[in-house]
């Protein structure tokens, strides 16, 4: 049990190169959904269904075991949302319809401190670009969460969602406003859909830009205390009042 909870939650090499292993198979996951979505359904996918299912039962049978509140962990959505693509891989009749929701552990396991420890270490441009990587990260997981749904509960009654590219389609014009129109969902839940892609998509997508265009914090370690991020027109650091240095070129 002790090696196993290094694994999940230590701090050794061997422990975040496991943690990157786990976030490579997230988004492997989420690729074959989407391309086996172009396809009719086979005997290999099946195969490939119950393969991904059985990784991913081991996987939360391991976080379980590990997990010292296990009613609490139970509570949480990215745990419910590990269920049910679980259950969708596993279950012949579902296929992988939900597998998608695999995507919100993948952000999950990115927000975690260990793990943006590791990648402002292991990787400087992350460092550099952090506050921008994580929001465009939470509007592509926003996209694909979206996308899925619409996949998933349309395909079999909407004739205009035939695959993933279509959702995609549908989930972007309609997240940028262009609304073309050509492709629109059916029923309640479809028009609930929409709602939601039309007001939490924007939101994400307007903090996306204004993160490229207008940070609202730079990365200047303070001397005295080590506070990382301050105001981009800071000269004192708010945690301790030590002065900082911080470019600019200042305003026009």
């Amino acid at each position: 049990m002790g090696k196993l909870r290094h694994l999940y939650e230590g701090h050794s090499p061997g422990a975040y190169r496991f943690r990157y292993g786990l976030l490579a198979f997230d988004l492997l996951t989420v690729i074959f959904v989407v391309v086996t979505s172009f396809f009719p359904r086979s005997r290999g996918v099946e195969i490939a269904d119950g393969l991904f299912g059985v990784v991913i039962l081991a996987d939360f049978i391991a976080r379980l075991a590990i997990e010292k509140q296990k009613l609490r962990w139970f509570l949480r959505p990215p745990v419910w949302a590990d269920i049910i693509a679980l259950v969708s891989f596993l279950a012949p009749i579902a296929g992988e319809g939900f597998g998608f929701l695999r995507i919100l552990r993948t952000l999950r396991l990115l927000h975690t401190y260990q793990i943006l420890s590791r990648l402002r270490q292991d990787f400087p441009k992350f460092r550099e670009f952090e506050e921008v990587t994580l929001a465009a990260i939470n509007l592509v997981v926003f996209l694909f969460v979206t996308t899925g749904l619409i996949y998933a509960l349309q395909v079999d009654d909407n004739p205009d969602i035939r695959n993933y590219a279509d959702a995609l389609y549908f989930t972007v014009t309609t997240l940028t406003t262009t609304g073309f129109g050509d492709i629109t969902l059916t029923g309640t839940t479809g028009r609930m859909l929409s709602v939601g892609v039309m007001i939490f998509g924007v939101t994400l997508f307007l903090r996306l830009a204004q993160v490229l265009f207008r940070p609202t914090k730079v990365r200047v370690e303070c001397e005295t205390c080590g506070l990382a991020l301050h105001d981009a027109d800071a000269v004192h650091c708010k945690h301790c009042g030590a002065t900082i240095h911080i470019d600019t070129e200042g305003e026009l």
